[in-house]
């Protein structure tokens, strides 16, 4: 039985700089670090950064993040200040998109699944059906 996500790893080309977005302006608490990479902590996500060659994506493949309630706006300002947008916000709650310095697509997301099934509950209009 999965009990949840143990940790995601995402290739960087410069350690330096990926510790500056991830770790500078998401606050991530650095817990280990090596030559080629680096454990971060976000919250309860275990996020490894290693060096090695990146390979952009076209595709809507994202990292979401959650963040406390109450801290969204001033994360999403700092995020916007930091990092380029790849999408406004077209869903249920606050959003924001933004490309890591890899261009690794990460979102700042204000709710969780359960806000998400009760906004499809409330416009069965969209065709999504909740189970």
């Amino acid at each position: 039985m999965i009990t949840g996500v143990n940790h995601v790893t995402l290739a960087v080309a410069d350690l330096d700089r990926s510790l500056g977005f991830w770790q500078g302006v998401l606050g991530g608490r650095v817990r280990a670090r090596w030559a080629r990479g680096a454990y971060l902590e976000l919250g309860t996500l275990w996020l490894c950064l290693a060096v090695g060659p990146v390979s952009a994506r076209e595709d809507y493949t994202h990292l979401a993040l959650s963040c406390a309630p109450g801290h969204f706006d001033r994360l999403a300002e700092r995020l916007r200040a930091a990092a380029p947008e790849w999408q406004e916000n077209r869903s249920e709650g606050a959003s924001v998109y933004v490309l890591d310095p890899d261009g690794h697509r990460v979102e700042l997301h204000a709710g969780d699944l359960e806000s998400r099934l009760a906004h499809y509950r409330a416009h069965p209009e969209t065709g999504v059906t909740v189970t």
